[in-house]
């Protein structure tokens, strides 16, 4: 079970080991997979101190990587003292055995990576709740086979040998504590569910900032609204989902949520484990797509931010596409980047740093809201100026004609108006 232990070692020498297959002309490139894998490491607190790409037609059944490149491993780890070997894709519970006897260091793969810092971020209930799901979907059948090879020592037919009962304890423990943590995880999200609730009855548009792992989201989540959500440079800073009102000059308020961070090949077991969180994205009525402009592949990871949205069921909504990190462009790579937002219906180019004047997202989230605006002639009597003043306050009042009762014209976000029409009747 200690390969699911957190990450905490700080300075511990990693050494990184992946496959790159022929012919598979993937997105992305073993190289700027393992470039990602070494960033994940930063954030896990190991100091890579090196990394083995082995060319391949597949990966290794048994061993992931081949007989060579474990002989070349072996070697760096004795030069170099490794305490850990990381491999870029998810390891079987057989090539993670295979290789740890073979190596005689710890051995990781990027899911137990990933879920070991996810272990290492969580803050909220909830999200411990969440990882601890994950691990144990992670671990179990790797446990269950782990314990396989014992089950011979029993004696003949129909006796229970000692891997066996291992195996019925540890199935037993981890099946009992799945139970326990999705119980506990119904009473959190049903909880959550009830402040959703509530504000759904407050008549504000909400908007999900959505993106790429250290793309920037925490950062402008704190540059647009008071919330001061941790931002550091590092994969998955915060992994909890905070909401707080913006304040648009066109007298609308709108909530705007942070969520997690994607990556590529972002483990099943944590899209699984945080569907109820990503659920802010269903809800959400703009979802606002940070992206890291400075980065090479940017594009593709805005890809794998789309891809893992449309996994979870999340279509048709208004999207504004920030390009963060306008500082760090060059004027070939700016130019670069401005014709690719011209894909786009809403896009702007920002700095989440350096920008102080945020009138150009404030400006196309107005926009966008503005699609949800329309225009309401209503009779209102006068004893009810109370809704009058709520007009004045939520909308753009266009008229308002005073005779046996008042008549008043205002453009104003149809949610809201009806939600005022609707105390009036009361």
């Amino acid at each position: 079970m200690d390969s699911m232990e957190p990450v905490k070692h700080e300075n511990y020498h990693a050494f990184l080991i992946a496959v790159d297959i022929k012919l598979s002309n993937p997105k992305w490139s073993a190289d700027e997979s393992v470039e990602e894998l070494a960033e994940l490491c930063k954030t896990a607190g190991l100091v890579v101190k090196g990394c083995y790409i082995q060319k391949r037609s597949s990966i290794h059944r048994g061993t992931y990587i081949g007989k060579g490149a474990i002989e070349e491993t072996k070697d760096f780890i004795k030069e170099e003292k490794i305490e850990v070997v990381v491999a870029d894709d998810e390891l079987s519970p057989s090539q993670l055995r295979n290789l740890e006897q073979m190596l005689g260091v710890k051995i990781m793969d990027r899911t137990s990576l990933v879920l070991s810092i996810f272990a290492d971020h969580a803050r909220t209930h909830e999200a411990m709740l969440q990882v601890e799901l994950a691990q144990l979907d992670y671990l179990m059948p790797r446990l269950t086979r782990m314990w396989t090879h014992l089950s011979r020592l029993g004696g003949g037919i129909g006796t229970r040998g000692p891997g066996e009962t291992q195996l019925e304890s540890d199935k037993r423990q981890i099946s009992t504590k799945v139970k326990h943590l999705k119980q506990e995880l119904k009473k959190v999200v049903k909880h959550r569910e009830t402040i959703r609730g509530r504000r759904s009855e407050i008549p504000l548009l909400s908007a999900a900032l959505v993106g790429y792992t250290n793309s920037g989201k925490s950062t402008l989540m704190n540059r647009l609204t008071p919330a001061k959500v941790l931002a550091e440079d590092q994969l998955f800073a915060t992994l909890d989902t905070t909401t707080r009102k913006l304040d648009l000059k066109n007298n609308e308020t709108i909530l705007v949520s942070d969520t997690v961070g994607f990556i590529q090949k972002l483990p099943t077991q944590l899209v699984d484990a945080f569907k109820s969180t990503l659920e802010e994205l269903h809800f959400a009525d703009i979802l606002i797509h940070v992206v890291d402009a400075s980065h090479p592949r940017c594009f593709d990871m805005m890809d794998v931010t789309l891809q893992t949205i449309n996994e979870i069921g999340v279509t048709d909504k208004s999207h504004l596409i920030v390009m963060n990190k306008r500082d760090q462009l060059d004027t070939e790579r700016r130019k670069e980047i401005k014709e690719h937002m011209e894909l786009f219906e809403h896009s702007v180019l920002f700095s989440a740093i350096e920008d102080t004047d945020l009138s150009p997202i404030m400006d196309q989230l107005e926009l966008i809201v503005e699609q949800f605006r329309e225009t309401m002639t209503l009779k209102i009597p006068y004893n009810r100026m109370d809704i009058v003043n709520l007009f004045h306050k939520h909308g753009d009042v266009l008229s308002c004609e005073y005779e046996e009762s008042i008549t008043v014209s205002v453009r104003i976000n149809k949610v809201l108006g009806q939600k005022i029409m609707g105390g009036l009747h009361a």
